[in-house]
């Protein structure tokens, strides 16, 4: 849907651009000339317009802003809204937040050709990506490998041997260290949460105190993944509730979508069945958690 909302956004400000620019270039100097021929040959006073007609005058209207919003949600910054629980307790269902469009490169927002090279992700980093498996989903994860990692991850522990082009000074296998915060109850499920460091970043995540059932097999039928050049290694912060790059792989530069920075609004969905109002709406604001993400 985002694509198609992008797609739409390309169309309508070339469509209404063209129309403002034919109008300005070929149609407006022939209402002028014709104003002068019925006027005896009398320019049109100084200061004065023609009545347009009104197609002309809704695209010289709506031009500039939709031209502006695609910029900004091209190249600048795009919202979007957390529909999982899977990046608990970063992000809650119902935060909104900002993704930086323009922190991995400058991409056409059509067919996604990457232009112009700003940076990469960086171990830690929270970002949009287009679903591996169905690119037209949205999804956010957390990055833990980059291209040539090693990852492991057995009996609930995070191991990371970083890439090591030169074989030289390599850094060895290492665990992710984690630190004991406090204990949830999820309903039948009871849940840990720890401090996790990854690089210059800590973050928060979640680990059943039991194995639960999971409807879907690790990728490959492994605990450990090798990343390939060019692409990244993605789980959730809910790591027992995710399903992440464990199912099914790795993502692709080419499907980053930008870096998760700030949560700008965050509602809260806790409608009784007794409401008379919808579930769809709020029924409350979580002020408290505007601000960035870390």
């Amino acid at each position: 849907m985002a694509n198609y909302f992008s797609i739409f956004l390309v169309v309508l400000t070339v469509v209404s651009g063209l129309i403002w620019l034919i109008d300005a270039k070929v149609y407006a100097p022939k209402r002028r000339e014709k104003f002068a021929a019925a006027n005896g040959g009398q320019a049109l006073p100084e200061g004065t317009e023609l009545p347009i007609p009104y197609v002309v005058d809704t695209a010289q209207q709506i031009f500039p802003v939709i031209a502006f919003v695609l910029i900004l949600r091209s190249f600048l910054y795009e919202p979007f809204q957390i529909p999982s629980g899977s990046m608990m307790p970063t992000l809650l269902v119902g935060d909104f937040i900002l993704v930086e469009k323009y922190a991995y490169g400058l991409k056409d927002p059509v067919a996604r050709y990457k232009f112009f090279e700003t940076g990469e992700p960086e171990r830690g980093d929270v970002v949009v990506f287009k679903y591996p498996q169905d690119t037209r989903l949205d999804y956010i994860k957390r990055v833990i490998g980059l291209p040539g990692d090693t990852i492991r991850y057995a009996r609930k522990e995070l191991y990371i041997t970083p890439a090591c082009p030169s074989n030289e000074n390599c850094t060895p296998e290492y665990k992710v260290e984690r630190s004991y915060v406090t204990r949830h109850q999820f309903g039948k499920h009871p849940v840990n949460q720890f401090t996790e460091t990854l690089g210059d970043i800590e973050h928060d995540i979640l680990i059943y105190v039991r194995e639960r059932e999971q409807s879907f097999r690790y990728h490959n039928n492994t605990n450990t993944w090798v990343v390939p050049e060019g692409h990244y290694f993605v789980m959730g912060d809910n790591r027992d509730n995710s399903e992440d790059g464990r199912y099914w792989g790795f993502v692709s530069d080419d499907h980053l979508v930008g870096k998760a920075v700030a949560i700008w609004i965050s509602f809260e969905f806790n409608r009784g069945k007794d409401s008379i109002l919808p579930g769809w709406v709020p029924s409350g604001v979580r002020f408290n958690r505007v601000g960035g993400i870390q």
